[in-house]
């Protein structure tokens, strides 16, 4: 793959993890919401993807710290399924 490849998948998961932020901000998605945390590990996930091409170790840890928290969320999510509680639902 080149540069400007790595470089796109990394714009692209910067995109999702922005516009999930925003989303939360503006009150249209919860963050307890399991697309809100799904969201987030893809974007982070693109991210770090994105290293593969140029290296960056604060940049890593970051999106790795973010990628594993989120799946803490989605896991917290679908055990609010499962118990049907209703938290992490869809509204």
């Amino acid at each position: 793959m080149g540069a400007a490849l790595y470089a796109g998948i990394g714009f692209i998961g910067v995109a999702l993890v922005l516009a999930v932020f925003f989303a939360n901000q503006r009150g249209w998605l919860d963050a307890a919401d399991w697309r809100f945390s799904a969201a987030n590990l893809l974007g982070s996930s693109l991210l770090l993807v994105s290293l593969l091409d140029r290296w960056n170790l604060p940049s890593f840890v970051i999106n790795f710290c973010w990628a594993a928290i989120s799946v803490l969320g989605l896991v917290k999510s679908a055990r609010a399924r499962v118990h049907g509680n209703g938290e992490g639902s869809e509204p």
